[in-house]
């Protein structure tokens, strides 16, 4: 097989393989090599179909994706992984501090599920909610229609952050979710959510707030892949997942250089 950029290395297969079903049959093609057709994907931005012969049968590289995707793979894997990464940085695995924000991705014109209009950024498309850490690792993620308020989909992205890191106590926010529901809802959590505004917020002038630059860095990593750059996927489900695979690669590199 031809070795390619994106390929999994031996220390990086060994972290995956203790997190996917490993069913001890005869097989035409590894799952390294579906994995390996997967980052290739994600990274060239190239269709399913249109994979190279190097790989195994696009059908069944799908067929993998899908599969992953529903049974929670891709986020268990990613999940660890972010500990893997932050206790090799000399951090607790269970950070304290969390940071949230959104970015609005257009979609391409075949898409028909969870999508609408920013009417602030002027987008149609889909939102990529997320709260990271203080090193820019994704604790939650999740992907909604552009016309949905951030202090509305925050909702879910909160829900679906809680009880997963006992340490967590605080997460800094924009003022897109200011309002006494959230506050309630992160209170809930056991956890404090601080607005962080600019000094002046009538100024149009680029300002670096502590922190809150951290989330905008890590949207940033992502737009190294190509399948990222437009939001590709018929359903958001699918989207959220190729969001997943993006940070899994990245944070196999973080871990094996």
């Amino acid at each position: 097989m031809t070795s390619y950029p994106t390929n999994v290395t031996d220390k990086q297969w060994q972290m995956i393989t203790s997190y996917i079903e490993l069913v001890e049959r005869k097989r035409k093609y590894s799952l390294r090599e579906i994995f390996n057709a997967m980052f290739y994907v994600v990274k060239t931005g190239c269709q399913w179909r249109m994979l190279p012969k190097d790989f195994a049968p696009w059908n069944l590289v799908y067929y993998y994706f899908r599969k992953w995707k529903n049974n929670g793979t891709f986020e268990e894997i990613l999940s660890v992984l972010v500990g893997e990464v932050r206790k090799a940085a000399g951090r607790d695995e269970s950070p304290s501090l969390g940071i949230i924000d959104s970015r609005s991705v257009k979609t391409s014109h075949h898409v028909d599920a969870d999508r609408g209009i920013d009417g602030n950024k002027k987008i149609k498309g889909r939102k990529e909610h997320i709260v990271t850490d203080t090193l820019g690792l994704p604790l939650a993620i999740v992907i909604h229609a552009a016309n949905i308020f951030d202090g509305v989909g925050a909702k879910k992205v909160l829900e679906n952050l809680a009880y997963k890191y006992p340490r967590l106590k605080k997460i800094l926010a924009d003022g897109g979710y200011r309002g006494d529901d959230l506050a309630q809802l992160a209170k809930k959590y056991g956890w404090e959510l601080s607005v962080v505004l600019r000094p002046d917020e009538s100024s149009k002038k680029f300002q670096i707030l502590p922190k809150r630059w951290i989330v905008e860095r890590t949207f940033s990593w992502i737009e190294n892949c190509r399948r990222l750059a437009l939001d590709f996927e018929f359903f958001s489900d699918s989207a959220l997942a190729m969001l997943q695979t993006s940070f899994i690669m990245l944070l196999l590199n973080k871990l094996f250089k």
